[in-house]
């Protein structure tokens, strides 16, 4: 199976697309940006226009190494993602396991290539480093390039008890052979080592637009109505995070629509609402809603100030508000948060804070 398309970031695209046509793409190419909004498939996309054999109109998508690419085959693109700590003592056999690790990492993507985020425990080690050296060291198999595509490259760092993986692999980026590019992802270039960071060329990726997110999840879910709507607001312009939002994180997001709705029809509605409360949910469900709720007024927050928001606005925050009143209505939230985690009956927590909302956000 190929990976999905890259989606967004065109005008991205075409920056690196004219670098490359006139000779001038950087070796050292550090993506930055929120998490699951196509770093590393940008990354892929990147090493496809490398590699392609077209002379022109790349990455044609119909050549041998773009099709090698798209099936995660290229044996000169090397895909380097967080993996569990090698368990050999020797180094030479930690770089053999490293490579048949990431091997089977490679094999599971080809069998779902949508977003999986890595395991906290997952990291970059000195096996990594050892292993991106050894392989620079080579030829390319096929194509004039070698690729190395090294994903959440701020785990270099914080998984060693000192930064051992990270300067090995200055060596490399300190004079990289000609033949050789070296692309980090990163969500915060601040997490990696000022001498990497310094080495590297930044480009920034933003969030996607919504009508984006939609359909993707529309075309590779399957995802309609409501469902496809929620995700996409909750999804704040990341495909990463839609993918993998739990049953639980929706649910807890479409209470808050419902509970907004609520505070903006009046009383009699306000008190409806919670009534409906379960009266033991004080943590779970309950927390989870008003976590959700405190994210939607962020979100009304930044419209509010001409910012772009992360994604569709819940139709009770559609009407004017200001920010001073938004951030009153958020710190409401907020301390009905905190009183949750103690004894409290939630349908009265609730009743009181819907018409806390209501005097700050229908003033």
């Amino acid at each position: 199976m190929s990976i999905h398309p890259l989606v967004g970031h065109t005008g991205e695209r075409t920056k690196v697309l004219e670098s490359l046509r006139l000779g001038r793409l950087p070796q050292l190419l550090l993506l930055t940006g929120p998490e699951g909004i196509g770093k590393q498939r940008f990354g892929l996309w990147l090493a496809q226009a490398l590699l392609c054999e077209a002379p022109d109109h790349r990455p044609c998508g119909t050549c041998r190494s773009c099709k090698l690419v798209l099936g995660l085959g290229h044996p000169d693109l090397h895909w380097l993602m967080p993996v569990a700590r090698p368990k050999a003592s020797d180094p030479d056999k930690q770089v053999e396991e490293l490579a048949e690790t990431l091997g089977q990492v490679v094999a599971e993507r080809r069998k779902n290539p949508l977003y999986q985020p890595a395991d906290g425990l997952a990291g970059h080690f000195m096996a990594t480093a050892r292993l991106i050296l050894r392989r620079a060291a080579l030829t390319p198999a096929m194509g004039r390039q070698k690729v190395f595509l090294v994903a959440e490259a701020e785990r270099l760092v914080p998984q060693e008890a000192n930064p051992e993986a990270a300067n090995a692999l200055l060596k490399l980026l300190e004079e990289p052979t000609a033949d050789t590019v070296v692309i980090l992802t990163t969500q915060d270039p601040n997490r990696l080592l000022p001498t990497i960071r310094s080495r590297m060329v930044q480009l920034r990726l933003g969030r996607l637009p919504d009508h984006l997110v939609s359909d993707f999840l529309a075309e590779r879910l399957g995802l309609a109505g409501e469902e496809l709507q929620l995700r996409t607001r909750a999804a704040a312009g990341s495909i990463g995070r839609a993918v993998t939002l739990g049953e639980d994180e929706a649910k807890a997001h479409r209470a808050a629509d419902e509970f907004l709705a609520a505070v903006v029809a009046g009383a009699g509605t306000r008190a409806e609402r919670a009534l409906k409360q379960g009266p033991f949910a004080a943590r779970g469900d309950f927390t989870a809603m008003l976590d959700a709720l405190a994210e939607s007024l962020g979100e009304a927050g930044r419209a509010s100030t001409g910012l772009a928001h992360r994604g569709a606005l819940s139709e009770a925050l559609r009407r004017p508000a200001t920010l001073g009143a938004l951030v009153q209505a958020g710190g409401r939230v907020q301390a009905a948060r905190e009183a949750a985690q103690g004894n409290v009956n939630p349908q009265l927590l609730l009743a009181q804070l819907a018409d806390d909302l209501a005097e700050v956000l229908c003033a």
